[in-house]
């Protein structure tokens, strides 16, 4: 672990303050959850996503989609895409979210477009094609995205109805 050289005291009801410019480097928000972690002396905070127990099921998914309709497909949480499909994973996969998609998160924000559309995944990478935007809301918080990109072949309706099922199969896995 990385020592800051910032010291806080802890209040008299056992709070600390994290301070503004660590949140914002590791881009916490006022409300989001933290999981905490002790080992030893030491006391470790992680952003905590309810995605986590499910990436491999978001895996699984995007794999699927892949295999039986050729349809690249991005998962992402609050922070990062956590999956990606097979032409898209070695650019994609793991990395921070642009402010673009946040601001999708942020305004649970769902967008269908037919026309070419070009938007930021991450920062510096961006895709150019139809799209579809499907935000994963659990519990009224939107957790994460699910992503359709029409890069091979034009959207349809069959692929609204796919990004749906898949939103609301993670949403139903995360409530339970």
């Amino acid at each position: 672990m990385k020592s800051t050289g910032v010291v806080r005291r802890i209040d008299e009801l056992g709070r600390i303050v994290i301070p503004k410019e660590i949140r914002r480097n590791l881009r916490i928000k006022d409300g989001e959850a933290l999981e905490i972690f002790v080992d030893s002396d030491l006391i470790g905070l992680k952003k905590f996503s309810p995605m986590n127990d499910l990436e491999s099921i978001a895996k699984a998914l995007v794999e699927s989609v892949y295999m039986s309709s050729k349809r690249d497909m991005i998962i992402t949480d609050r922070d990062k895409i956590i999956a990606a499909s097979i032409n898209l994973r070695k650019k994609y996969l793991g990395l921070t979210i642009s402010s673009t998609v946040e601001d999708f998160l942020d305004n649970r924000q769902t967008l269908v477009k037919n026309e070419p559309y070009e938007i930021s995944l991450t920062e510096g990478k961006s895709e150019c094609c139809p799209l579809l935007i499907n935000p994963i809301v659990v519990n009224g918080d939107c957790i994460g995205l699910v992503i359709t990109l029409a890069i091979e072949k034009p959207l349809d309706e069959f692929d609204e109805k796919v990004a749906e099922l898949i939103t609301q199969f993670i949403s139903k896995n995360i409530e339970d």
